[in-house]
C-alpha cells in the first residue's frame, strides 16, 4: 500500500456559536491541512498522484473558498453584518471547528475523485483535528 500527502497552508477567521471560551469571539488562524491519499498501485509514472494535481484542484479550491475568509455557521448573526460589508465568507451548516473543517476538506478531496484516506486540519501549530473514513 502506498500513501502520499500534501500540506496546504492558508489563513482564515472564524468564531464558534454556543462556545464558552475564546473561540466564541471572531479571531483568525494560520491553518494547515494535510491531505493523505492511498493506493495499492502506482500509475505509469510511478506515482499515486502527481502532487501538482492536488495543488491545482483541492489547493485551488482552498484558495478560492477558505483563504482569507471568515468561515462561519450559517445561523451566525455575524453573517448579515459581513454581507452588508461585502466581506468574503464561507458558510457551513455546522460550527467551523477544526473537526468540521477537516471533514469538509476530506469530502471536497473525495469529490475531486482522489483516493483520500484522511485530512488533518491544523488550527494552530499545537492543535489539530483529523478526519478519516
Amino acid at each position: 500500500m502506498f500513501t502520499v500527502s500534501r500540506q496546504f497552508s492558508f489563513c482564515y477567521g472564524h468564531r464558534l456559536l454556543n462556545h464558552n471560551g475564546k473561540c466564541a469571539h471572531p479571531h483568525g488562524h494560520n491553518a494547515t491541512a494535510t491531505v493523505v491519499l492511498r493506493s495499492e498501485e502506482l500509475d505509469d509514472t510511478g506515482m499515486v498522484l502527481d502532487f501538482a494535481e492536488l495543488k491545482n484542484t483541492i489547493g485551488f479550491w482552498i484558495d478560492e473558498n477558505l483563504d482569507h475568509r471568515m468561515v462561519l455557521h450559517r445561523r451566525d448573526p455575524l453573517v448579515a453584518v459581513f454581507q452588508e460589508m461585502n466581506e468574503p465568507m464561507f458558510l457551513l451548516d455546522d460550527n467551523p471547528t477544526a473537526e468540521n473543517l477537516a471533514k469538509l476538506l476530506f469530502d471536497k478531496t473525495a469529490e475531486f475523485g482522489f483516493p483520500v484516506v484522511s485530512v488533518k486540519f491544523g488550527e494552530t501549530g499545537q492543535c489539530s483535528a483529523e478526519y478519516t473514513h
